[in-house]
């Protein structure tokens, strides 16, 4: 490991809001059986250094026994949704014709998305076939112009399929006995409003949304702290919150 390392603060008397939301949230995750995490946020491929959003997930799933799996979609090929579901005409979006016809991709066969079939290499798959085997998936990213960051955003509108199923063509729910979350971290501006719309889209999917597994960290609340000393102070802070052990990069 290379540089200085962040010692845990646990015993050092620290404690925080944030601490609070991290433990009911492990607490909350412990009664399910299998959960995944989709970390969201990036970095160049060249950088050794690691969102704070996909230390958090690593930090929890540390705490549930192997019941996580974590994928990490930025390194997936996915490619942007086609908007079908928008379409002059009509919406054909998950319509029955569009069903990935792979045993291994799509073993529950319920994977029915045009981006698939139209792009062979696409990996979305991936996401979905783990997903169906879960009962619990929670989001991880980071808050970017006010915003979830445009990874998330490309899944998300890549997933529109699963709500269409029942919203527009009258099927079943494929995600009403599975529990979905969020976590985001942003530096100042906009976390709280990005988790309470998120929260209402993923409930519109057709997820179970409980409050536990909804929050946000955010280095400061003034929206106009944009300073070069207060970016160098956010990842510390972050690490005394969480009280995460990592090396500094």
């Amino acid at each position: 490991m290379l540089g200085k390392t962040f010692k845990s603060f646990k015993n050092l008397g620290f404690y925080t809001n944030m601490n609070k939301n991290l433990e009911k949230t492990i607490d909350y995750l412990k009664k399910k059986k299998k959960i995944l995490f989709l970390t969201t946020s990036n970095r160049w491929s060249g950088s050794k250094d690691e969102p704070k959003s996909a230390l958090l997930a690593k930090e929890i799933a540390s705490k549930l026994n192997n019941k996580v799996t974590i994928i990490d979609v930025a390194k997936l090929a996915i490619y942007v949704c086609e908007g079908n579901v928008s379409k002059r005409k009509y919406n054909d979006c998950g319509e029955k014709f569009a069903l990935l016809k792979d045993e291994e991709k799509n073993p529950s066969q319920c994977h029915r998305c045009w981006a698939s079939l139209n792009n062979p290499d696409d990996e979305l798959w991936r996401i979905s076939k783990e997903l169906f085997q879960s009962d619990c998936v929670v989001f991880f990213g980071s808050i970017r112009w006010g915003q979830m960051n445009s990874i998330y955003q490309k899944l998300i509108e890549r997933l529109t399929w699963i709500e269409n199923r029942h919203s527009t063509f009258g099927e079943s729910n494929l995600l009403k006995n599975i529990d979905a979350g969020l976590i985001c971290i942003g530096h100042n501006w906009n976390g709280k409003n990005v988790i309470k719309i998120q929260k209402k889209v993923l409930n519109f999917f057709g997820f179970k949304t409980p409050k536990e597994l909804f929050w946000n960290w955010q280095y400061t609340n003034d929206a106009n702290e944009e300073s070069q000393e207060s970016y160098k102070k956010a990842f510390p802070k972050f690490i005394k919150d969480f009280e995460i052990e990592v090396s500094e990069g």
